[in-house]
């Protein structure tokens, strides 16, 4: 496939936009998979085209939050392979697996999700006590939350932040952190496989990645100056927003 320089220039912003908000909230696919699509993309390509041009992004949110302190790399050190396997295994079923029900039980949980963090009391920047092993616990979280990027992905990084806070106690911002290294393992883990399998425009992608690179290091700056009182509005407004999508515009 082939675009021009206009398209290929509008798309860069695109990816700008999507990385910044990926950046502070997740769900950055739900400004750049509706481009991509726009543009002429097949589904499956689209998909595996914007999983390649957000893991810069990602990547770059994820190397500020663990450079600012906000990322524990021996909290998720079994967590990491386990998500690459999850996300693989996700991407290898997308092609054979019927998604109808799972899209419509998304939304639902993604509607939880927002009316959690809209109401929740106390989700602050300050760490609470944990429920669950996080040893034992984030790496299946990791596992299952992986397997569902590979085969759909919208919400992902709104279901790792909600794990993070309510299961394993840590503060908003930290928890935006834990979930850009977990995001950015499973879209490689996705990866693995939409690459050999020839389903990524390189050209559409690179002209993507120049925009996320600066979207998702001035996302993430802004995620940590503001912290919880930005976070939390942007996970309720991205969750609702995925969900309406999920929908009314499948």
């Amino acid at each position: 496939m082939t675009f021009d320089l206009t398209i290929l220039v509008a798309l860069g912003f695109v990816g700008l936009l999507a990385g910044f908000v990926d950046a502070i909230a997740g769900g950055g696919g739900l400004i750049a998979l509706p481009a991509l699509l726009a543009v002429g993309i097949p589904p499956v390509t689209a998909f595996g085209t914007n999983k390649l041009q957000s893991v810069v992004g990602t990547a770059i949110a994820a190397v500020t939050y663990w450079r600012k302190g906000f990322v524990s790399l021996r909290l998720l050190a079994i967590a990491i392979p386990l998500t690459f396997v999850g996300a693989f295994l996700g991407a290898m079923a997308v092609k054979a697996v019927d998604v109808t029900l799972l899209s419509l039980v998304i939304p639902v949980a993604l509607i939880a999700v927002a009316v959690y963090f809209a109401f929740a009391p106390k989700l602050t920047d300050e760490d609470s006590h944990t429920r669950l092993d996080p040893t034992v616990f984030v790496p299946v979280m990791g596992f299952v939350i992986g397997f569902y990027d590979g085969i759909l992905g919208p919400g992902t990084g709104s279901f790792l932040t909600l794990g993070f806070v309510t299961l394993f106690g840590l503060g908003v911002t930290r928890a935006a952190g834990h979930t850009k290294v977990l995001n950015l393992t499973s879209n490689l883990g996705a990866l693995a496989l939409f690459i050999p399998s020839g389903n990524v425009v390189w050209p559409v992608a690179l002209a993507m990645i120049v925009g996320q690179v600066i979207g998702g290091y001035l996302g993430a700056l802004t995620g940590i100056r503001f912290g919880a009182k930005l976070i939390r509005p942007l996970v309720v407004i991205v969750s609702i927003l995925l969900a309406l999508r999920l929908l009314f515009f499948r």
